[in-house]
Order: C-alpha cells, then sequence, then structure tokens
C-alpha cells in the first residue's frame, strides 16, 4: 500500500455449509466495510457454497471443494481465488460489527510494518463472557490490551498476502488444532510480529468446544507434528515434554481422554507431518526476547 490508495483484501470465508444464515451475516459483515475494497471467496470444504439457503450475494465467489479436507487446507485453497496485498479470514460464525475493522486493520499494518499478522480482540455478540482461550498469550489480562502473540484464534486473522506466502501458509495436513500456532511462529520467522490487536473487535458466539476423543487425538498429533515441523532439533524434545507433562497433569483423573491424547502422541512420531522448515535461531532468540521461548 502506498500514497492513498485504497487498500484491497482478499478475504477468505470457510464452511461446510452448517450454519447458512451465521455465514450469510458474516458475508454481509464484509461486504459492508468502508474505505476498503473486498474480494470475498467462500470456500465450501465438502460442500457446493453456491446452493446456500439463503443464498449469498452475488458479490462473492463460491469454491466448492468436493471433501472436506480440513480447516488450514480449505483456508489454503482460497487465497490463489482473491486478489488484493492484504488477506483477512473468517469463519462462518463470525462477523464484523464495526464497518470501519478492515480499514482500521490496514491502517495499523501500514503504520507498522513489523507487524505480520493481527488477530482482533473477539467478543460474543450477546454480551456473554468470552472464553480466556480467545487472548492468545500466557498472562491473559485484559482483553483489550495489545501484545505480541505467538499462536492466534483462527476465526479472524489479517495478514499482509507478502508474509502470508513466506511463511508457507496454514498447515494443511493439521486437518484441524494448533494451525494458528503453527501460523504465527513462521510471521515471526519472517522477521516479522504476531500482533494481539485489543482495539479491534470481530464478534463470535461464545460455544463450547467438543471435548471427543478425536479432539485430543489431532490436539495431540498436532502438538508432536508443530514440533516435528518448526522447532530445531535440539529444542522438539523440550516443547513435546513440557506438554506432555502439562495434558498428563490436567487430565490425570479423566483416563479416557488421556489415553485418545496418547493415542494421538503417539501418531504424532509415527505419522509424517508434511514439510519441515525450522526456525532461524535468531528467530527463537527474537521470540524469546519478546516473552515466549519457543519451548513452553
Amino acid at each position: 500500500m502506498s500514497g492513498t490508495a485504497t487498500p484491497r483484501f482478499g478475504v477468505v470465508v470457510l464452511t461446510m455449509g452448517r450454519r447458512p444464515e451465521e455465514l450469510l451475516r458474516g458475508v454481509r459483515s464484509v461486504l459492508e466495510q468502508r474505505g476498503v475494497a473486498v474480494d470475498v471467496v467462500v470456500v465450501g470444504n465438502g460442500w457446493d457454497p453456491a446452493t446456500a439457503e439463503p443464498a449469498l450475494p452475488g458479490a462473492v465467489r463460491t469454491l466448492a471443494l468436493a471433501e472436506n479436507l480440513g480447516i488450514p487446507a480449505g483456508r489454503n485453497r482460497g487465497v490463489p481465488e482473491v486478489g488484493g496485498e492484504l488477506l483477512f479470514f473468517l469463519d462462518d460464525d463470525a462477523f464484523l460489527p464495526d464497518p470501519e475493522f478492515l480499514a482500521k486493520g490496514a491502517a495499523l499494518l501500514a503504520a507498522r510494518p513489523e507487524l505480520g499478522l493481527v488477530q482482533p480482540r473477539v467478543v460474543d455478540p450477546t454480551g456473554l463472557v468470552s472464553p480466556r482461550r480467545w487472548i492468545p498469550r500466557i498472562r491473559k489480562g485484559d482483553p483489550a490490551h495489545s501484545s505480541n502473540v505467538f499462536s492466534c484464534w483462527e476465526g479472524a486473522v489479517l495478514l499482509p498476502r507478502a508474509v502470508f506466502e513466506q511463511t508457507g501458509g496454514w498447515a494443511d495436513p493439521f486437518f484441524y488444532a494448533h494451525e494458528g500456532i503453527e501460523l504465527a511462529w513462521r510471521v515471526w520467522d519472517t522477521g516479522h510480529r504476531a500482533w494481539y490487536a485489543g482495539e479491534l473487535e470481530a464478534a463470535h458466539p461464545v460455544i463450547d468446544p467438543a471435548r471427543h476423543s478425536y479432539y485430543f487425538r489431532l490436539n495431540a498429533r498436532n502438538r508432536v507434528w508443530l514440533a516435528r515441523r518448526n522447532l530445531p532439533v535440539v529444542l522438539v524434545p523440550f516443547y513435546v515434554g513440557s506438554w506432555t507433562a502439562i495434558q498428563v497433569l490436567r487430565w490425570a483423573r479423566k483416563p479416557a481422554q488421556l489415553r485418545a491424547w496418547f493415542g494421538g502422541w503417539l501418531a504424532g512420531w509415527r505419522e509424517a507431518p508434511g514439510e519441515r522448515r525450522p526456525l532461524r535461531w535468531r528467530t527463537v532468540w527474537r521470540m524469546t526476547r519478546a516473552g515466549r521461548p519457543p519451548i513452553i
């Protein structure tokens, strides 16, 4: 972006077609943004968004994937379908209550070129207290406080396209869970920072996350894959070991959950995690100085 040119966002909205009313609300909130140009694609993971009822506005394109490729792979498939020097990823049950949200995000990225990823503060539209997990830092504190972060809540994320391409995109093999950690780590490895912007606000209903055996399995497998794909070899056992200890303490009284978790943990070592791109030691040091060494 330069001068007074209007910022242009490529917007990828991922859906499985299970929330048509919420999907329409989210898409409309993007099309109603002021001060920016938007190029929107709705990606159907195993579903054709062109068949949506209620129908999507004619200003958006649709991409139907023949099967559910998982969340990160589905998002990645949408990126080539949209133009713009900036990217915005939105979940189908999230929306933008502020019609200047994207303009404010673009201004933040322009004013602070060291930022390579921005996650907004997330609020429930009915006023329910937002879960702590929506604030991606160890010391949660005030939700309106902005800070460096080393993971992101993936439901509403802004990035310069150039930075996204440098990272290699979302972690295709993960299917679900922890892809926001990897993307943030790789943003840091480009020389940029991942940032939690407390002054920006996106809306998403508070939903009790499913805690079924599949969740525990992918949570553990992807935690191991995260280390194997991204960490210098010497740091892998420290990171996996710390998270293993945390899960044992957390689920010691629920053996079924712990068994599912360790099943995924073993799969993480036995199965191929995809492309390995270890963080540079310079990045490890920058992350450590910023408050979160990638071993915890």
